[in-house]
């Protein structure tokens, strides 16, 4: 709380106790709904009671505060309970010496308490600081808004007020308050559809962020509206004159854009105030949908319509429930303006997003349709459950509350939301775990597709799906853009490849013990994984190296606990660890034979792979290295990815020896390399390659061709083979077909 509570009362009660609260209570009788004015009043006078003696900066009283609050809490009809809430948001928090939680469950029960404490637990958030107390202060607004979404209604209305009278703070606490608007609370407003509290707080963040550019464009604005009053003022007579022909209720509000979003523009697209064009626009609210199209066609005969600058928001809403048709036509003087039509119903849910469902629906159907909106909380929080990253959750929280959606469509006419920027990957999870982990490939508007590939708006998403996968890729987690995506990717992983997942973490928790400059025994090394699990709540070791490994938690994140262990438990005076030699391959005495016919030294129970980059074949010097997730990874030791990683400090000791084993069955393999041909131009060139692997009978996989700027043929062929000696044999037998100039093995030096 920053405000000041110093100053000493110097006022005496009016004789009216409700004086002050006067305009709440005639907002709510004319509401016509049936609110408990006697509850509203108790709640009124207790926190009058509390707060006495406390004031604002500004010098009043603080009760002036909480009764604000309330009036705009009104303003979007929410219920009693959230009214009395609004009143007593601060009294826990300010007044903790003369009341406690306990209390106000007792005088106003279970819903008023539970309000108040989650508006409690809102303190200082920012998304820019990643420090964890703010990643858990961030947490819990979110798990408050999972409980009971009236706390985030009624904590927006309290910072809409503390923004209107922001000014009489000090210039830094004023950049911070706005910046915590414009990042957290205008973003949030956005997404939970309160249209009319976004705005206000954009433009009152933005006139203490940037008070000369506000200024700029604020007088621009209303030069150019004085200028152009007759423009808009005659528009909106025409459309009047022509729905009142038709028989049609409707009102008319002409508006310009607001400040802030003329200054984004500006300021995104580079451009001049002059350059902004859909500065004017005209909104026709109605009584039914149907009376939205009739007045769109309307609209389409009395003004020229600008291609590609109609959207149909009614037959398919955003995310958030707006609901409208836009349309922009071209006005007297060749100016574009934007019309935008709908209901009452629609109007109302434009301007006070989900917050308007209390005015419209009630009990089992109201919370359904709700609960439904704001899935994308509890898919935050599990975000958060399960990474345990604060990076990660930031991440997620950015993409779900600042990226406006798109919508795509299944082949069955289904409609998907995703944030802006998603892929196909990240649609396919948006349907189900099990399509997601089945995924060989995607088709847009029947069209295969790479699957990094983003759909656009209105685009027919196809995902192709096999039971013979073996799962998703951990490179998708590199793709995927939601955090939906990435947690089940995860969750994928760590339920599949747990013993890989303990492998690999295991390593990288050792790798920090070698950092830590001193030996430690194993009893101490296991006590201080011991004391990390309690501090974590985590079930056992294994637990916290799958975790590790399937990318639940960073390393970087775990360090400093190590370290604060290891201080603790490890005596400074034991003597020092000598650093280890740099050694390109670490020699080590265990050995592991592989399914593959690899021979891996000092890593037991891992899966062994072939790394793509390279396609090492038997008869290639090879080396592996062990991957977060996928196993060992076996390359080439001439392989470009071998050359770069070896020279990055986290990678040491992540390469391990590995070799081909001799004793294997050569035929009991098979492995794939492509082979680059080189050749004139013929019409039988590609039917002569296939018919010469076909005759050695090598298998082709695959296949493609590209022209060079001689005119030459590129020919890349795909095989299976046994061997790097059977390669050799097989590019001979491709150097003889006819108009055949070379032939090389992909990758090789």
């Amino acid at each position: 709380m920053d405000y000041n509570i110093e100053k000493k009362p110097d006022e005496t009660l009016p004789e009216d106790p409700y004086k002050d609260i006067e305009r709440l209570l005639l907002a709510l009788e004319k509401t016509g709904k049936p609110y408990d004015i006697e509850k509203i009043k108790r709640a009124f006078l207790y926190a009058k009671q509390l707060h006495e003696g406390q004031y604002r900066y500004s010098g009043e009283a603080y009760i002036s505060h909480p009764i604000a609050v309330a009036e705009i809490v009104a303003s979007l009809e929410l219920d009693t309970d959230s009214i009395c809430a609004a009143l007593l948001h601060d009294v826990v928090e300010d007044c903790g010496t003369k009341v406690d939680l306990e209390s106000i469950r007792r005088m106003f029960g279970d819903d008023v308490a539970m309000l108040v404490d989650g508006l409690t637990k809102m303190v200082a958030i920012s998304f820019e600081d990643k420090d964890e107390a703010h990643i858990e202060n961030l947490r819990k607004m979110f798990l408050a808004m999972s409980k009971d979404v009236r706390v985030i209604f009624i904590k927006l209305c309290d910072r809409l007020h503390n923004m209107r009278t922001l000014g009489v703070k000090k210039d830094e606490k004023r950049r911070t308050k706005a910046l915590e608007t414009m990042h957290v609370f205008a973003p949030l407003a956005h997404r939970l559809g309160m249209q009319r509290i976004k705005q206000e707080l954009e433009n009152l963040a933005l006139s203490y962020l940037d008070p000369i550019g506000y200024d700029e464009v604020k007088s621009d604005i209303e030069k150019k509206y004085g200028e152009s009053v007759d423009f808009i003022e005659k528009a909106r007579a025409q459309v009047s004159d022509k729905l009142s022909e038709s028989g049609i209720d409707f009102a008319l509000e002409g508006r310009v854009k607001s400040v802030y979003s003329i200054y984004k523009k500006m300021y995104e697209q580079n451009k001049s105030f002059d350059e902004i064009y859909d500065f004017y626009a005209l909104r026709v609210i109605v009584n039914t949908e149907e009376e939205c199209y009739v007045v769109l066609g309307l609209i389409h005969e009395m003004f020229k319509m600008v291609p590609g600058r109609f959207k149909d928001y009614i037959s398919t809403p955003k995310p958030n429930m707006y609901r409208s048709l836009h349309t922009t036509v071209i006005g007297r003087g060749a100016i574009p303006f934007e019309v935008q039509i709908r209901t009452w119903e629609m109007h109302q849910i434009a301007e006070y997003g989900i917050a308007a469902h209390w005015k419209y629906k009630s009990g089992a159907e109201s919370k359904e349709d709700i609960d439904r909106k704001l899935e994308w909380i509890s898919r935050l929080i599990e975000t958060e459950d399960d990474t345990r990253d604060p990076d990660e959750f930031l991440r997620a929280l950015k993409i779900d509350i600042l990226h406006d959606d798109i919508f795509v469509f299944t082949p069955k006419g289904d409609i998907i939301s995703l944030p802006q920027g998603a892929t196909v990957i990240d649609f396919a999870y948006a349907i189900h775990s099990a399509v997601g982990n089945k995924m060989v490939g995607a088709k847009i508007n029947g069209m295969i597709v790479p699957i990094d590939r983003v759909p656009r708006n209105g685009e027919i998403v196809e995902i192709l799906t096999s039971s013979q996968t073996k799962g998703p890729s951990r490179d998708w987690l590199k793709i995927v853009r939601t955090g939906e995506a990435r947690n089940k990717i995860r969750q994928w992983f760590k339920k599949e490849k747990r013993a890989e997942n303990i492998v690999v973490g295991k390593q990288e928790v050792d790798r920090e013990f070698k950092r830590m400059g001193r030996s430690c025994t194993e009893a101490q090394k296991a006590e201080i994984i011991s004391n990390i699990i309690k501090r974590l709540g985590i079930h056992d070791a294994d637990d916290l190296y799958n975790t590790i490994g399937y990318g639940g938690m960073t390393i970087t994140k775990l360090s400093a606990k190590i370290k604060d262990e290891f201080d603790r438990i490890v005596k400074p005076e034991e003597p020092a660890l000598p650093e280890p030699e740099a050694a390109s391959v670490p020699v080590v005495e265990k050995r592991r034979r592989s399914n593959g016919g690899v021979v891996v030294d000092g890593v037991e129970g891992c899966a062994v792979k072939f790394a793509k980059c390279c396609n090492p074949l038997p008869g290639d010097p090879i080396v592996g290295f062990i991957t977060k997730g996928y196993g060992i990874s076996i390359h080439t030791r001439d392989c470009e990815n071998v050359v770069i990683n070896r020279a990055k400090p986290e990678n040491v000791g992540r390469f391990v020896n590995a070799r081909w084993d001799v004793a294997a069955d050569s035929t009991a393999n098979s492995f794939e390399t492509t082979l680059c041909i080189i050749a004139e131009q013929g019409i039988r060139l590609i039917a002569d390659i296939t018919s010469a692997l076909a005759d050695m009978k090598v298998g082709l996989t695959g296949i493609s061709t590209n022209i060079r700027q001689d005119g030459s043929l590129v020919v890349n062929v795909t095989v299976s083979c046994r061997s790097l000696e059977h390669v050799k044999s097989i590019a001979a037998g491709l150097r003889g077909v006819a108009n055949v100039k070379e032939v090389h093995r992909v990758g090789s030096v």
